[in-house]
């Protein structure tokens, strides 16, 4: 299996790198400058110059991007959307990192975890920008995606502990009542999910044991 991590060298980017090439994948991880990551094989491109020619090779594409700056916000649809038309109408799959402010916190999927009123405001933007991206994907019919939303409190520097609970578009919790995961047992449900492939055109999401 040949994966490719686009913006492979952001937190999140370089621990799903890490992930599948200790698992022994063909791994290439995309990236605008120097390489970071574990990965052997390097394309350096921008996420917008990518063509169909550069990902034709691949089984599975991850994407890592990530903005927060209000201004950069939008590319989390432009960006996704770019990678989508190129995309389009391949049998290569595009598994997506995503948000959790998006994941709905009741059984009529009326109302998400951003909609809470203990969601930081300095963070509501950023959800709204991920929300907005997330619904434009659900409208592609014509690329094999899944977008896999983190818990709630996304630990960057939390550990590996191998172990995850698998959900799908409600927030849900672990056996202590809370709503976390690390970016390195996340990286694990992505690879699982990259190998596996059993959600095409959904939404999942994970959060610790």
């Amino acid at each position: 299996m040949k994966i490719a991590v686009v913006c492979a060298n952001g937190k999140a980017g370089k621990l799903i790198v890490k992930e599948a090439v200790d698992r022994g994948l063909d791994v290439t991880a995309i990236v605008r400058g120097e390489n970071h990551t574990a990965a052997k094989h390097v394309l350096k491109k921008d996420l917008f110059d990518l063509m169909a020619a550069d990902l034709e090779e691949f089984d599975v594409v991850i994407d890592a991007f990530g903005t927060w700056a209000e201004e950069t916000l939008p590319q989390h649809s432009t960006s996704l959307k770019h990678l989508c038309d190129v995309l389009s109408g391949t049998s290569t799959r595009l598994l997506v990192v995503g948000g959790a402010g998006s994941l709905y916190v009741n059984p009529e999927h009326t109302a998400c975890v951003a909609d809470g009123p203990n969601f930081p405001d300095m963070f509501k933007p950023l959800a709204a920008a991920m929300a907005k991206a997330l619904g434009e994907l659900r409208q592609r019919k014509d690329v094999q995606w899944t977008y896999i939303s983190p818990a709630g409190d996304f630990q960057a520097e939390g550990d590996r502990t191998g172990k995850y609970i698998l959900g799908g578009e409600e927030l849900v919790l672990n056996s202590k009542g809370e709503s976390v995961i690390s970016y390195a047992d996340y990286a694990i449900a992505m690879i699982d999910e990259a190998t596996k492939g059993n959600h095409i055109q959904e939404r999942i999401s994970v959060v610790a044991e």
